[in-house]
């Protein structure tokens, strides 16, 4: 359940970029950013619904309320960048009360579909002041103990450029992935939704398949685990709430991305039947791998696109399509 008062709405006014940090949701990813801003020298306060997540927040020294109503009206006092941080299946009320008392701040969020978010925001009036994100960092674990400010040191930071951004938000969003310390990739909600399901969420399900196929060997198969097993099976110790709201959500790439998978596991055991071969699998997939572990030492830079000059979202596009990335803002545009 929201909580929430029935002070009427304040409306931030456009400014620069936001040295207060509104984080909405304490979990592993929302909790990481709070203490990422804190340490690059940002004022960051939260929310969490949990009463103990706020408590443990509280003891490690930093800002945080179980009381929704009354962190947004900070956040519209301050004109805080509004961060939600709360699983899928929570973000329409959340974004009902932001519409309702923080209408004008600007707003980003860091869950791992963007279409659905998207969707909301325009449900909700939100979408002038939007710019979508969604971190490629996280662990297993879950819950306000498992962050870390160094979470996102060195990870990529998607920021969104559909149609219609607003270049203020868009370079306060990008400042935020800067300063916690990762690299930021332009991206649609369509085109990022689609990778996302390829690098995020089939190995979510692909991790559990493998978890089940193993412990259906009994005993034995579990003595005889080792690390091929365990790397291959990590994020299926993921808590099953978080990997449901995930795949679930983004279930309309998913799909096609799974039948892809299957299909390839379909020929790979036809081969394995006709010709007692693996080959074609296992080399497609060395190749594969391959190219992503030499992509650190051939990755572009984005350099001289200015947000708000003609043109700049066709450009980020196409930057994100070749896997550039932004390391820093134009220096006119720098806070």
């Amino acid at each position: 359940m929201v909580s929430g008062h029935d002070t009427p709405a304040v409306v931030c006014e456009p400014g620069g970029v936001p040295e207060s940090v509104c984080v909405l949701g304490l979990g592993l990813i929302g909790g990481s950013v709070v203490r990422a801003a804190h340490v690059a020298g940002r004022k960051a306060f939260g929310y969490n619904r949990s009463a103990a997540a706020v408590e443990a927040a509280r003891a490690d020294g930093f800002d945080a309320s179980s009381d929704l109503g009354e962190v947004l009206e900070r956040a519209a006092r301050e004109e805080s960048l509004i961060v939600v941080a709360v699983p899928m299946p929570a973000v329409g009320a959340v974004l009902g009360e932001i519409a309702r008392l923080a209408p004008g701040c600007p707003v980003t969020d860091v869950v791992s579909v963007k279409g659905p978010v998207a969707a909301a925001v325009r449900e909700h009036g939100l979408d002038a002041r939007y710019v979508g994100g969604h971190p490629m960092a996280g662990t297993a674990q879950s819950g306000w103990t498992a962050g870390d400010a160094a979470l996102f040191r060195g990870a990529t930071w998607v920021v969104g450029v559909d149609e219609g951004r607003d270049p203020a938000v868009w370079r306060q969003v990008a400042a935020l992935a800067l300063d916690c310390g990762s690299v930021v990739v332009p991206a649609e909600s369509v085109e990022h939704d689609d990778a996302a399901a390829r690098i995020s969420h089939l190995p979510h399900v692909l991790a559990e398949s493998l978890a089940i196929a193993g412990a259906r060997g009994g005993d034995l198969a579990m003595a005889l685990a080792a690390g091929s097993f365990r790397d291959g099976t990590r994020v299926a110790g993921t808590a099953p709430a978080l990997v449901d709201a995930m795949c679930e959500a983004n279930a309309d790439a998913l799909l096609p991305v799974l039948d892809e998978v299957l299909d390839t596991l379909h020929e790979a055991r036809k081969s394995l039947v006709e010709r007692s071969s693996t080959s074609v699998l296992t080399s497609a997939g060395f190749a594969a791998r391959q190219g992503y572990e030499n992509r650190g030492s051939s990755r572009k830079v984005i350099d001289g696109i200015v947000p708000g000059e003609p043109g700049w979202l066709d450009a980020l596009r196409e930057a994100g399509r070749a896997g550039a990335v932004l390391v820093a803002l134009p220096e006119e545009e720098a806070r």
